[in-house]
């Protein structure tokens, strides 16, 4: 699986490990040539579980996070949550607020799919939206997803699993 990818004017970049490790600890992270709009980089605990996730054994593609970028500039991030497990992998994506509503979200995700459709391991994506997310929603759904049913997720926040078959 690629490190970087291109689709629509979004690049998905992964991010490096000092960078995660920076992220995991709150502190300043070094994005050489690009700037960050503001809430665009994964909170702490997002590189706290990709780091977790890392050091035991998964591989980076599955849960380091990507950034998003447009020119040079970083407008959310996104990630597999797990290396894939029967097939199926969770993704999870947010896109700063001053950049939503611009198809970010949508661009991002559909090339997740496609680094999950070309990676041979995958026959499902499913992403875990809470019910009152409808942009999210309609990210997920534009892009062919299936609604599933309503669950208390790995945080006990209740979700609705939206799937998608390969």
């Amino acid at each position: 699986m690629s490190h970087v990818a291109q689709s629509d004017q979004l690049e998905l970049r992964l991010i490096d490990l000092p960078n995660l490790r920076r992220l995991a600890a709150s502190e300043r992270v070094e994005l050489t040539g690009l700037r960050a709009v503001e809430d665009a980089l994964p909170p702490a605990r997002v590189a706290v579980d990709a780091l977790a996730a890392f050091d035991s054994g998964t591989p980076a593609e599955w849960c380091v996070p990507f950034l998003m970028v447009s020119g040079n500039t970083v407008l959310g991030s996104c990630r597999f949550r797990t290396a894939p497990a029967g097939g199926r992998v969770e993704i999870g994506y947010g896109v700063a607020a001053s950049q939503r509503g611009r198809g970010v979200a949508t661009r991002a995700v559909e090339r997740m799919l496609e680094l999950a459709t070309a990676s041979g391991q995958v026959t499902e994506v499913v992403a875990h939206i809470v019910p009152d997310n409808a942009a999210s929603s309609k990210v997920v759904s534009r892009l062919g997803f299936s609604k599933g049913e309503l669950r208390a997720d790995h945080d006990g926040e209740m979700v609705v699993v939206w799937s998608f078959r390969i």
